[in-house]
């Protein structure tokens, strides 16, 4: 997500450069929606960012301020309907809003305002019918054109439960919204003044690398529970939520391997924590072999860490096809496959012959994971020792990662001792929760590790309930 209020800039290319420097968070479709005042146009499709926009939609995008967004379907299917901005014509020009993480009481939120199954087809799409709904009541109590959006938030964000990070446009401000559990994350930045732009500009952005391709200086990570509302007088704060629903818990797979590694949360630079990954797991988990290689892009920083640790020497094991998405998030089972086959390919002369330490962050379902240990194998490894820079991930997350049930995560239903024969390896070993959390540099901040001890912060429905199932948790 991707937001911009910048009277006098192509504001246009700037939502195209942050999208594109965000394009790792979501690949399913791509929307952008600018506001000049009067009118807020929504361009969106399916399709990485580069195929929705060209220059001449660009042109067509005039205004003062933007919100883009890119998606990775959690909650409904990864259709156009679906893409984002979500747009609601209500109020003085309409209003857009982009979504960044899963609510977790969406049907208890439909069928109170009374819609029907099939109405709105994401959470997302919720809340903006919520939204707008709450439109009317505004007015009725004397609020007047530019101050609805606000107001109607205020109404409507103390009923959400779960992860919600959110971006909203309307004629004349730029929203920034974060859940009180600050799941997902979001920073404001400061855009300077230049010819034609007396006032500079404000920006918010779910990663700050997105700040940096635009010339944005990042100001501060806005807070769990805090409401940001930007306007030509510039950013006003407001807290929606009561007190004690205010916890930091930022998912802590975050720092494993949505963010990127150029990415700083919690005042952390994300590569710099990887690599500590990869010396503790090379302390926890050591092994006897020739040559460590990282699993790109993300686990090659905690590789090169077990290197520095283990005195193994670091290598290049697999070439990555760089115009390949990231198989993590494809949406389905066959896509994953699918992309893994024309991903990752081994380099036959550095692994043939040789014992290998094979980095990555994680193991979920295990098809990845299953499918690099064979072709490594048929390149001619001699051996294939598994490490992993975090825990076991035993359980579903209902917070934003799209994760299967319960009972078809790996650690969940293969037990510790077995995991290595089920994927092919000689060994399997698993960075400790204790040493990960000690790796990020913030052992006091909280995170939400509900995937890893399938303790959650939040209430759950009990749809999510019966998601977890009655398998018993496996591993440390």
């Amino acid at each position: 997500m991707f937001g911009v209020y910048a009277p006098g800039f192509d504001i246009a290319h700037l939502v195209f450069d942050g999208l594109f420097a965000l394009q790792h968070r979501g690949q399913e479709s791509a929307g952008m929606a600018v506001s000049d005042g009067e009118t807020v146009t929504v361009v969106k499709d399916m399709g990485l960012v580069t195929s929705v926009f060209d220059a001449r939609t660009l042109l067509s995008l005039a205004g003062d301020l933007a919100l883009g967004h890119v998606r990775y379907a959690t909650t409904g299917p990864s259709t156009w309907q679906n893409a984002q901005p979500v747009f609601r014509s209500v109020g003085n020009a309409g209003f857009a809003l982009a979504h960044n993480g899963n609510l977790t009481n969406t049907a208890e939120l439909a069928e109170s305002a009374g819609m029907l199954p099939g109405i709105v087809t994401s959470d997302s799409e919720l809340v903006g019918e919520l939204v707008a709904r709450a439109f009317p009541l505004v007015d009725h109590v004397g609020g007047g054109a530019d101050p609805d959006l606000e107001q109607a938030l205020l109404e409507v964000l103390p009923l959400l439960e779960g992860a919600f990070a959110f971006g909203l446009v309307d004629a004349s401000h730029l929203v920034g919204v974060r859940d009180p559990n600050g799941f997902r994350p979001l920073c404001l930045g400061r855009l300077d003044a230049q010819p034609g732009a007396p006032g500079g500009g404000w920006v918010i952005a779910s990663e700050t690398p997105a700040l940096d391709i635009v010339g944005a200086r990042f100001v501060r990570e806005i807070e769990p529970g805090e409401m940001v509302v930007v306007d030509s007088s510039g950013p006003r704060s407001f807290w929606p939520f009561p007190a004690e629903r205010v916890a930091q818990k930022l998912c802590i797979f975050e720092f494993v391997y949505f963010a990127r590694p150029d990415s700083k949360l919690l005042g952390h630079e994300v590569h710099a924590s990887r690599h500590r990954m990869g010396e503790r797991l090379a302390a926890q988990e050591p092994a006897d072999a020739d040559l460590v290689i990282g699993v790109p892009d993300s686990g090659v920083p905690a590789a090169e860490g077990f290197a520095a640790r283990s005195g193994i020497p670091f290598g290049q094991g697999l070439v990555k096809n760089r115009y390949i998405g990231r198989t993590f998030i494809a949406p389905t089972h066959e896509a994953r496959v699918d992309a893994v086959r024309r991903k990752l390919n081994p380099l036959r002369e550095s692994v043939e012959g040789r014992r290998l330490v094979v980095v990555d962050d994680s193991i979920v379902r295990g098809t990845t994971t299953r499918q690099i240990v064979r072709m490594l194998r048929e390149a001619g490894a001699a051996e294939v020792h598994l490490r992993i820079s975090s825990p076991p991930f035993a359980w579903p997350c209902f917070y934003g990662i799209a994760t299967p049930d319960r009972e078809d995560l790996l650690a969940a239903c293969v037990p510790l001792e077995e995991v290595a024969g089920h994927l092919g390896a000689d060994s399997v070993g698993y960075l400790s929760l204790a040493g990960l959390v000690a790796s990020i540099g913030e052992p006091g901040e909280g995170f939400c590790s509900g995937c890893i001890t399938g303790s959650y912060p939040t209430p759950l429905s009990s749809a999510h309930l019966a998601r977890l199932g009655e398998l018993a948790v496996s591993g440390p």
